[in-house]
């Protein structure tokens, strides 16, 4: 099945009001920044999709991606494990104001938690967070003479990736960091999204660095420069 999509807006085209979203991405590495910019244009020009539920590592930076995703009034919660980045003002001023629900996730917890929605695994238990508020309401149990916290697992309606070659079949590699939570999210979302920096004939990514198969890729777009969020922030830029 040949996955591949000629263009960001037709990319993004099928998410709709009040999904659930998982854009991969530790900081600036790893970010899909031209994916979402394709959905803020989408959101500009028809008011849609706003309500959004994010799930990314943290709370974006400056005025681009996610940040200005936030900006925009696109998104409704976010999910994330450091809210408090370099440059958090926008997602800051927006939660003071109460215009975005916050759910609080220790990294590690976070990761596992997504890992365990691809892996079709409902929920784990961690020590991670016991006895304090984060774990309030969840249930504990006791093992080997340690209390840990039970997590539910994280799934999406869609992911929103940024890999560094891919094929026509979805197949991914990824250039080093920027690897990240992206493969766990692509397992994660019933549809995955995939910018990568060139789209090479099948066979063109060796088997052995192949990290994510394509049967967990619907769709991938060809970003031959994409843009890097820190260099964006360097310079003063904001989207749109």
């Amino acid at each position: 099945m040949d996955k591949r999509i000629a263009t960001l807006a037709e990319a993004v085209a099928d998410i709709g009001n009040d999904a659930t979203v998982m854009i991969g991405g530790f900081g600036g590495s790893g970010a899909p920044i031209e994916l979402m910019h394709a959905l803020i244009d989408r959101f500009v020009k028809s008011g849609s999709p706003r309500g959004l539920t994010v799930v990314n590592n943290n709370a974006g930076n400056g005025h681009v991606g996610l940040a200005a995703m936030i900006e925009a009034g696109m998104v409704g919660k976010l999910i994330c494990s450091f809210p408090r980045s370099a440059d958090p003002r926008v997602f800051t001023e927006k939660y003071l104001a109460g215009g975005i629900a916050l759910e609080l996730i220790p990294q590690g917890t976070l990761a596992e938690r997504i890992r365990a929605g691809g892996a079709g695994i409902p929920a784990f238990y961690t020590p991670t967070s016991y006895g304090t508020e984060l774990a309030e309401g969840k249930p504990a149990a006791e093992f080997d003479g340690r209390f840990y916290v039970q997590e539910r697992w994280l799934k999406a309606d869609f992911a929103l990736v940024k890999a560094h070659l891919g094929d026509a079949h979805g197949n991914l590699s990824y250039n080093k960091a920027a690897r990240n939570f992206n493969p766990l999210m692509c397992m994660a979302a019933r549809q995955t999204v995939v910018q990568v920096s060139r789209i090479v004939p099948l066979g063109g990514i060796d088997p052995e660095h192949v990290v994510t198969p394509g049967i967990f890729v619907q769709k991938v777009v060809e970003v031959p420069e994409p843009q890097q969020e820190e260099v964006l922030n360097r310079i003063g830029a904001t989207y749109p």
